[in-house]
């Protein structure tokens, strides 16, 4: 049986989905974008802060159902500009470095509200 995963601690979904849902002992956490849950604004322009802010709605939702980040096994970083790369490690490295999960980052054309970064994950207990 899924379950919806909700806090308020994160953005609400800006479409017809969930933030997270937890299926089977895994926790599948949508795409998270730069955004400040109070506000639904944009954290900055600057990459790392948008990483950073990216990472922070990831990790309250990974908290809101009960899981850590060291529960996280595979990522999926999603940027619009490759050389950003090293910046976005910088951050990211802080919050998922020691766990090292599984990932993949790609650029695309466009991410949604035009954010330099998108983050989802997968955890497992």
């Amino acid at each position: 049986m899924n379950k919806v995963i909700h806090t308020e601690k994160a953005p609400a979904a800006l479409g017809p989905y969930s933030q997270a849902i937890e299926a089977n002992g895994m926790l599948f956490v949508s795409g998270q974008i730069p955004f400040v849950p109070e506000t639904m604004t944009l954290v900055s322009d600057d990459v790392k802060d948008q990483t950073r802010q990216s990472l922070e709605n990831v990790k309250a939702i990974v908290e809101a159902a009960g899981y850590s980040m060291k529960d996280v096994v595979k990522a999926g970083v999603f940027i619009k500009d490759m050389n950003d790369f090293a910046a976005i490690n910088e951050v990211y490295a802080q919050y998922l470095g020691d766990v090292k999960p599984a990932r993949a980052c790609v650029e695309v054309a466009r991410l949604p509200k035009d954010v330099k970064v998108e983050i989802e994950v997968i955890a497992v207990k």
